[in-house]
């Protein structure tokens, strides 16, 4: 996959304005004229049918509801969603793959079309775990964009790497320490910079988040954007730089300001701060133009994500490409929206988890950085005809 998992939801920081990203549509629900009521012909229809049995997921129950139990369901602009859907069809999944063909179909389609299609088409199920707290996190995840430089030199030293040739998939190789001290790491690891940034903590993000787009600086001069992309790690296991501080007692607030203030305050502990993390991701560089910078990078299913309608999941409880109605209310958004599971995420463990793509660029740091709310989901699956 291209983007790894997310080590645990996003924390408090403000990318460097090295670029001005593309203005991202609003991705908080507004509220509208309901496109579908309970009163409509559809409505009336979906929610007499009989209620099929539960279905067993792994480490999930999904239970069958009518469509007036899904919060906000109705008012929905589904064609920012059918965007992620027809995005999922270029990988289609087992079970809701067969779709795809009448999704494609409906891709100019009307709200009131599309909304009417879902409710023939598709049971909604809401998603429970088999066992224990039934309560739900959604937390938020985005693409950090940065400055870098093709070549080191002045602050630019910090490098990226691709993946060395000696690393073996399912092997640890060296670790974060052994990487910046040890030759015969250091002499495997020559030519392999893809790019060189200013500040290590900004190299820490970028490996956190799994992706991110670079401003860089060519030998000549030029300057042109490019996304580094997850092409794998050093096979060992994340350790929390944060959990590192806060279990020292040397921040009081688990964010990445605080992170920065005490880095900025004590720069000769900070390499022993990131080597408290051994592991290390390593890149792969893509062209950013055209179609690509509209959308995120490729997620664990394959294919690219749509800002404000992709999550991570936990893929033994939801299966990749399942479209799922989202409701989560807290004090940073208010959302009610079809999102499509396409991604993964190391700390995104549990029936009722989610992490929202938010994008790239300010607004998507304001609102990945500032999600950690309740949650509530429904996964929408084929009828049995």
């Amino acid at each position: 996959m291209s983007l790894p998992p997310t080590d645990g939801p996003v924390v408090a920081t403000r990318p460097a304005p090295a670029v001005a990203p593309p203005r991202q549509a609003t991705l908080v629900d507004a509220v509208g004229q309901p496109v579908v009521t309970p009163d409509s012909e559809v409505w009336r229809w979906a929610d007499s049918q009989p209620l099929p049995p539960p279905l067993q997921r792994g480490k999930s129950t999904w239970q069958a509801v009518r469509w007036s139990e899904l919060p906000g369901w109705g008012s929905d602009a589904l064609h920012q969603a059918w965007n992620a859907w027809l995005r999922s069809c270029e990988r289609p999944a087992p079970g809701i793959g067969p779709l795809c063909g009448e999704v494609r179909q409906l891709s100019i389609a009307t709200a009131a079309e599309q909304h009417d299609w879902l409710m023939r088409r598709l049971q909604p199920y809401r998603i429970q775990p088999v066992q224990g707290d039934s309560s739900g996190l959604l937390t938020g995840y985005y693409e950090p964009v940065l400055q870098g430089s093709r070549t080191p030199g002045g602050a630019h030293q910090t490098p990226l790497y691709r993946l060395p040739p000696g690393l073996r998939p399912g092997q640890p190789w060296y670790t974060r320490q052994q990487m910046a001290t040890d030759p015969a790491a250091q002499a495997q690891l020559r030519g392999q910079a893809i790019a060189w940034l200013a500040d290590p903590l900004d190299a820490l993000l970028l490996q956190i988040q799994g992706s991110g787009r670079v401003l860089v600086t060519e030998p000549d001069g030029s300057q042109r954007t490019v996304r580094l992309a997850y092409a794998g790690h050093n096979g060992h296991p994340y350790q929390s730089v944060m959990r590192w501080l806060l279990d020292r007692r040397l921040v009081r607030e688990g964010t990445w300001d605080a992170l920065r203030a005490w880095a900025a305050q004590n720069p000769q502990q900070v390499d022993e701060m990131l080597w408290s993390n051994p592991r290390v991701v390593f890149f792969r560089e893509e062209p950013l133009t055209g179609l690509d910078a509209q959308f995120g990078p490729r997620g664990a299913q394959g294919v690219a994500l749509t800002p404000g309608r992709s999550i991570a999941v936990d893929k033994d409880s939801i299966p990749y490409g399942t479209p799922v109605w989202l409701a989560s209310s807290g004090p940073v958004a208010q959302l009610r929206r079809l999102v499509l599971a396409q991604d993964t995420g190391g700390a995104i463990v549990g029936a009722v988890r989610a992490d929202y793509f938010t994008g790239w660029g300010d607004e998507a740091y304001a609102l990945a950085a500032g999600l950690k709310q309740p949650l509530q989901l429904w996964a929408l699956w084929p009828r049995v005809q």
